[in-house]
């Protein structure tokens, strides 16, 4: 079987933890900050943990990086 390559968009937008979970950013993090309080602008900066439903989804576009 052949390898399979990575997505490299996902690659760059996703991130798996040491336990597996793979982590994302919030979307709306660049556009219309001004406006923005600065704790909504704070709260851009965490990752969060995918949702189980879009791990599937993730899995295929980072073959080695998920389990």
């Amino acid at each position: 079987m052949p390898k399979l390559k990575t997505h490299k968009g996902a690659k760059s937008r996703f991130h798996i933890t040491g336990s597996g979970k793979i982590m994302r950013t919030k979307g709306g993090k660049s556009h219309l900050r001004r406006r923005k309080s600065n704790r909504s602008k704070r709260l851009f900066d965490e990752m969060i943990p995918l949702h189980p439903r879009d791990r599937v989804r993730i899995k295929r576009l980072i073959p080695y990086g998920v389990d």
